[in-house]
């Protein structure tokens, strides 16, 4: 079944631009995949992406994971609440054009609505910034969290190309 999927492009050009959430609680942490892991992607990807039709790498063999996270480029964040797994994204750093792309971002579905994303997106932002890069990016669609694109224009995000795509949603 072809559906009509609407797709908007966002960025943030300053650190000074964010508007941080400070994290639900004093137990959040932010760890760094490093060395990279290719098992924590894979699980984030489906855990997440199941509700929101993320189908691109559910054809990946483990290969393509390990090849894809190894890239030097690439960097794995994962958001902790004691020993629970909260969220994580996935950053790419483009070093010709100077910006840094949330490839993918999300939380787990027992943290919505407790302010969780807001906090993982800021970090992202942050992250990404410590680069020394000129933006940060990404792009959300219909498919995604309702409150996706609220939170990405919350943190002070701005859409800067939105599109529309008929996409085979079998």
């Amino acid at each position: 079944m072809i559906t009509k999927i609407s797709r908007n492009y966002l960025e943030i050009k300053s650190i000074d631009e964010l508007n941080y959430s400070k994290s639900p609680n004093n137990k959040c942490e932010l760890l760094k995949i490093n060395p990279p892991d290719f098992q924590i992607n894979k699980f984030f990807y489906k855990q997440i992406g199941s509700d929101h039709r993320w189908i691109d790498r559910l054809v990946w063999d483990d290969q393509k994971w390990v090849s894809y996270v190894s890239n030097p480029n690439v960097k794995t964040y994962v958001l902790k609440e004691n020993d629970n797994l909260v969220g994580y994204f996935e950053q790419i750093i483009n070093q010709e054009k100077n910006d840094c792309e949330i490839a993918y971002f999300g939380i787990l579905k027992e943290f919505y609505g407790k302010k969780y994303g807001a906090h993982l997106l800021s970090l992202a932002i942050t992250k990404c910034f410590e680069k020394k890069i000129n933006k940060v990016w990404l792009h959300t669609c219909s498919l995604d969290h309702e409150n996706a694109l609220k939170n990405y224009l919350s943190r002070g995000m701005k859409i800067f190309k939105s599109e529309t795509i008929n996409l085979d949603i079998n």
